[in-house]
């Protein structure tokens, strides 16, 4: 008998390491320094999963059918903010640095303040605390 797997990792390609690993430093992930020019980097979430970046010409090393995924998120990142003003000020933080954004900061009807970042590769990046 086999036992269960269980969630170890989640995995995103990017095409610029650098811009990619500055943005997700920026939301507070620790990512080692030095892995900006690497073709691989991780990053060890406090629940033990990691987050994994694997620049596109790695991964067509050993997939050389991979092509970049066209239209629309099919995995999204959540990012739990302090309050509902940390998402707006994070959300417009982010935007003085140059990022895009999908959906400005609103109150959701499941009583959350969200909004949609886009990360440097387009990918969307939800913001999300509690309603006060």
């Amino acid at each position: 008998m086999t036992t269960t797997p269980r969630l170890d990792a989640i995995g995103l390609v990017v095409s610029d390491m650098a811009a990619s690993l500055a943005f997700y430093r920026r939301l507070g992930l620790d990512v080692p320094a030095g892995a900006d020019a690497a073709p691989h980097a991780e990053a060890v979430l406090p629940n033990g999963t990691r987050i994994l970046w694997d620049t596109e010409e790695t991964v067509r090393s050993f997939d050389p059918e991979w092509t970049r995924p066209r239209g629309g998120d099919r995995v999204v990142l959540a990012f739990r903010c302090a309050s509902p003003a940390d998402v707006d000020a994070t959300y417009e933080a982010l935007l003085a640095e140059g990022h895009r954004g999908r959906l400005r900061p609103w109150d959701a009807v499941w009583g959350q303040r969200y909004a949609v970042v886009l990360d440097p590769d387009g990918s969307a990046v939800q913001l999300f605390a509690d309603a006060v």
